[in-house]
């Protein structure tokens, strides 16, 4: 996030005015705004793989997935975030077509920008809502998904899934993922990306081919770990 700077305190029905109008996403932290950084093709398509497959897994069990537009609201803190991935199933979440106060499950997709902060004091500031039974972390630097999970004492207990193992479990709802799923989307990805990285060969007589290489192999983190370069002669 990015503060705006000499932003004047703003009431949550203010925020909520402003940002429906906004061409660019706020989060709102005690009346102050904070402008969000676009993301990069790797995060997307790592929240985008995870909110198709939940979906697809929840569909009919009363569960409702939300993807980066939808605002996590913490009444008792006074707090707006946008999650890159949010579930509910409390019945009161369908009253607010523009925000949940209940999730179940919210997922973040980690980037230099924001790590710290999802680490830190947004993780803090999420543990105050009673609904949320797990909070998850994908790290991508090191190839990692942390799981934070709330047991019966109200402890938050971490579980982590790295590159060495063949699934991973969203223990709230019941859910499991192997690699393979990944690396079908990601192939359809890469075929429409070399597609037009060939088109634009043809109408640049300096680019005369193009190189593809595979950095990982897992999961979640496989989709957006391939590198793709165009091969280009003086």
């Amino acid at each position: 996030m990015i503060a705006s700077p000499q932003q004047p305190c703003l009431t949550p029905a203010e925020y909520l005015q402003m940002e429906e109008h906004s061409p660019i996403k706020h989060e709102y932290i005690d009346g102050q705004i904070y402008a969000m950084v676009g993301a990069n093709d790797a995060h997307v398509t790592i929240a985008g793989n995870l909110f198709a497959l939940l979906r697809s897994h929840l569909r009919g069990k009363g569960y409702r997935v939300y993807i980066s537009d939808m605002k996590a609201r913490i009444e008792s803190l006074n707090r707006y975030f946008y999650p890159d991935i949010l579930v509910t199933c409390h019945p009161r979440d369908r009253e607010t077509p523009l925000e949940k106060r209940f999730p179940r499950l919210i997922v973040e997709v980690l980037s230099d920008s924001t790590e710290a902060f999802d680490r830190g004091d947004k993780f803090a500031d999420y543990q105050t809502l009673d609904s949320l039974q797990e909070y998850v972390l994908i790290n991508t630097k090191r190839h990692r998904v942390e799981c934070f999970r709330r047991n019966e004492a109200g402890l938050w207990v971490l579980q982590s899934y790295t590159d060495k193992q063949e699934t991973f479990r969203l223990e709230s709802v019941n859910f499991e993922g192997r690699s393979q799923t990944f690396t079908k989307t990601l192939r359809l990805h890469l075929r429409k990306l070399t597609g037009s990285l060939s088109n634009l060969g043809k109408h640049n007589s300096r680019i005369v081919g193009i190189s593809v290489s595979k950095n990982f192999r897992w999961g979640l983190l496989n989709a957006p770990f391939w590198t793709i370069g165009l091969v280009e002669y003086p």
